[in-house]
């Protein structure tokens, strides 16, 4: 009788150990699909590269850029963050004849590029980092 007890619990226990990993693999294939970045596209983009960790909120790992990006607190930002350090319309990106400029859009807390805080419209280069509150992105451009 223990014998059969003991195969029983063998079973058990293996079965318990693949669902585990396969409910592992499962979120590991949710978490890439929802990085629904194509990376053929050629326009700008922002990449999130520093975040607070204990953010109540989730943040996309991409932005787009198209003719305008706007960043604040309202709802009706293409990137709205629930920060209390954010204000209600943060800053904006304004494509221009393929050049993409950066404008803080008289914010509280200001905004930064490459650690200088910016006080009126500037250029965007490849690789510049903008930084509002704990956050920071990464600007691309093909």
């Amino acid at each position: 009788m223990f014998n059969i007890l003991s195969l029983v619990f063998k079973y058990i226990f293996i079965i318990i150990i693949y669902l585990f990993i396969f409910s592992i693999i499962r979120l590991i294939y949710l978490d890439i699909g929802n990085m629904n970045y194509d990376d053929t596209d050629n326009s700008a983009y922002l990449k999130l590269i520093n975040k607070m960790e204990d953010l109540p909120y989730k943040i996309s790992e991409y932005y787009t850029i198209d003719e305008k990006l706007t960043f604040g607190r309202n709802q009706s930002n293409d990137i709205y963050i629930k920060d209390p350090f954010v204000s209600k319309r943060h800053f904006q990106i304004i494509e221009d004849e393929g050049d993409y400029y950066l404008e803080d859009l008289d914010s509280a807390n200001g905004t930064y590029l490459n650690q200088e805080k910016i006080e009126d419209v500037v250029k965007l280069r490849n690789g510049d980092i903008i930084k509002i509150s704990n956050i920071e992105f990464l600007f691309v451009n093909k």
